[in-house]
């Protein structure tokens, strides 16, 4: 599967999930959602997958929540898909059959803080700061 916004590894019976959008610390645009979407459901039908870690590129940012560019283009309308698509992928990782680990680093923000919330267990490093703005 070829992923532009997420980066995703196996050690193991592991997977891990890496939002890889570092420019903007990570912030979750459409496409990550639908990245990460896809990659929850690939790894929930994959037998050999026993658990899985998600994380963020580099040491800023876990994911510093929606990403606030793309939200100022959308219309109302786009905005509520925008929203339902976001609680979408929160409850799939939330009910995911498998444990899921946030590997927390830097920035954890809104729709960051609910990803990291919505996972089993939560990691996070000394430099962490998780919240909802």
């Amino acid at each position: 599967m070829s992923l532009d916004n997420l980066l995703i590894e196996r050690d193991g019976t592991t997977a891990i999930l890496t939002l890889h959008r570092p420019s903007v610390l990570n912030a979750l645009n459409l496409a990550l959602l639908d990245d990460l979407r896809r990659a929850l459901d690939d790894v929930a039908a994959d037998e050999r997958v026993r658990a899985v870690v998600i994380t963020g590129t580099g040491d800023k940012a876990f994911a510093a929540g929606a990403d606030i560019r793309e939200l100022h283009t959308l219309t109302p309308l786009a905005a509520r898909e925008h929203a339902l698509t976001g609680q979408a992928v929160i409850t799939r990782l939330a009910t995911l059959s498998k444990p899921t680990i946030a590997a927390i680093n830097g920035f954890a923000l809104g729709g960051g803080c609910e990803l990291a919330l919505a996972c089993t267990l939560r990691i996070a490093a000394s430099t962490a700061r998780l919240g909802q703005p």
